[in-house]
Formats: C-alpha cells, structure tokens, sequence
C-alpha cells in the first residue's frame, strides 16, 4: 500500500467561494479508479503554513503510476492545480 498525501496551501482566500470550488472540483481525483479513500483535509498545525491536505491510498505501485498518468489527474493538475496552488509538499509512504 502506498499512501500519497499532498499539503498545500491555495492562492485564493480560506473560506472563499474560489477555495471551495477548487476542493469540490477535486473530487474528480477520488473517481480515478486505482484511488482508494481518498480525503480532502483542513491543516490545522501552527508548525507550518500550509491550509490544505489531500490524502489517497493505492493497493501498489502500479494503481499509484496509472493515477499520475490517468487524463482526469493530468487535466486536473494542468487546469487547476498549477494556476491556483501557490506552495505544496508532497509525501508518499509505505508500511514499514
């Protein structure tokens, strides 16, 4: 299993009906088929200046490569993701 997160933080206003659409809009990742609970999340520590989190799990590598190559994830990246997130850390793990 690999567990891929992604804490972020948007150009648009916390609250603001921009940041809404943009989570909303994000559900299209969710029904990529290899993504399994997927989560839309509100970072909430004071240790870093990030205001958003998404988090997914794949059963294997290869359902996390068909994710990244998939059109929906692709598209979804180039026309939302690149114009509206201003910072991002992504982290990927696996069960030790």
């Amino acid at each position: 299993m690999i567990r891929h997160t992604v804490v972020f933080s948007l150009k648009h206003p916390t609250g603001s009906v921009e940041e809404r659409q943009f989570l909303d809009d994000a559900l299209v990742l969710a029904k990529i088929p290899s993504v399994e609970k997927f989560e839309r999340l509100r970072q909430v520590s004071a240790k870093n200046g990030y205001q958003l989190g998404f988090s997914m799990e794949f059963a294997d590598q290869a359902g996390y490569d068909a994710y990244n190559v998939h059109p929906e994830h692709v598209r979804f990246v180039e026309e939302r993701w690149k114009a509206e997130v201003s910072d991002f850390l992504e982290i990927d793990y696996v069960k030790l």
